[in-house]
């Protein structure tokens, strides 16, 4: 191969930089899926039971929706008709994301209101606590519910 000395230069930087970029200290990967909460955080390890969806409806279900966030970031709870469990990430900025959610298949007469309950989670991007109340926002600002801590 015959090239110029330009040409060496330029083939010789390029090696260099590949090498330089492979010779890093391996960084580890950060998964935006793992859950994270700290155990004094607000949020975890009390109850919070439901107090309205939206800005003001209240619901009448069989059981009282609530959930609880262990330090594992671990969730658990009721939706108003079956259990839930799953997983929550608390972000710095009062970000919180649930993940995971699944419930059990109970039927009861207020199903849709119960699904409305884990939308909300579902849906939920940022909160904010006043006092004893839990609010939820979603990705546009909008209020998704509200909920209280339970004595």
């Amino acid at each position: 191969m015959n090239m110029t000395l330009p040409g060496r230069a330029l083939l010789l930087a390029l090696v260099a930089m590949t090498l330089a970029a492979c010779g890093g200290k391996p960084t580890e990967p950060t998964r935006q899926d793992q859950p994270r909460a700290s155990s004094d955080h607000p949020v975890v390890g009390q109850r919070w039971n439901l107090l309205l969806v939206g800005t003001d409806e209240r619901l009448s279900m069989p059981e009282t929706p609530h959930f609880i966030v262990a330090p594992n970031g671990s969730v658990s709870g009721s939706d108003g008709c079956n259990q839930i469990n799953g997983r929550v990430n608390l972000d710095e900025g009062n970000r919180i994301q649930f993940s995971e959610l699944g419930t059990t298949r109970r039927g009861c007469a207020q199903l849709e209101d119960a699904r409305r309950v884990t939308g909300m989670m579902e849906n939920a991007y940022r909160f904010l606590i006043d006092h004893d109340r839990l609010v939820f926002f979603g990705p546009d600002q909008r209020v998704l519910g509200g909920w209280r801590k339970a004595n």
